[in-house]
């Protein structure tokens, strides 16, 4: 990321760790169980206010957020800040990670569930399509889990199948 930004990395660094010192910012780990494949041990950053980030962005208006290439990561960030509201506001350790191979597929984010993680994959999207699905597939394999999983998205319709559950972003969290 210091190359992108211009700057050095230990700059970078001193820079973020600021931010999150402000709690402008956190990182969410990755997870590293040992699948025998090589994974991406880069943290992922977001804004704990994704108003912030918009903001920051020079969105003014829902018109304009709708239309910007970067509304998916603002909808996750929404979404992971989301999560990590809803643990800690429990009085649990948030625990939250995401899932990256070095193949680059991912799981955006794996949420607690007793000794178990929920594969949950975040999309902007209105309408549901059975490709958001792929990744909690791929993970489910991986780590042999039968945990369903679960899709976040901005529709309306929620339902539940044998190997994930789809949720409106509003409801993502609740018990």
């Amino acid at each position: 990321m210091s190359g992108e930004v211009g700057v050095s990395q230990p700059t970078l660094g001193k820079w973020l760790s600021i931010l999150e010192a402000s709690f402008v910012i956190f990182r969410l780990p990755p997870y590293h169980r040992n699948f025998g494949k090589r994974l991406n041990k880069s943290a992922k950053l977001y804004f704990t206010d994704p108003g912030l980030a918009a903001y920051l962005l020079g969105i003014e208006n829902p018109e304009q957020l709708e239309r910007d290439p970067l509304v998916g990561g603002l909808f996750e960030n929404l979404v992971v800040v989301e999560a990590l509201k809803s643990r800690t506001h429990r009085g649990h350790d948030p625990n939250l990670y995401f899932f990256r191979d070095h193949n680059g597929k991912e799981v955006d984010l794996l949420y607690p569930d007793g000794n178990e993680v929920i594969p949950v994959e975040i999309k902007s999207a209105q309408t549901f399509d059975a490709s958001f699905t792929k990744s909690i597939y791929y993970f489910q394999k991986l780590s042999k889990s039968n945990r369903a999983g679960r899709i976040i998205y901005a529709g309306d319709t929620e339902f539940a199948s044998e190997h994930y559950e789809v949720r409106n972003f509003k409801s993502a969290f609740t018990p």
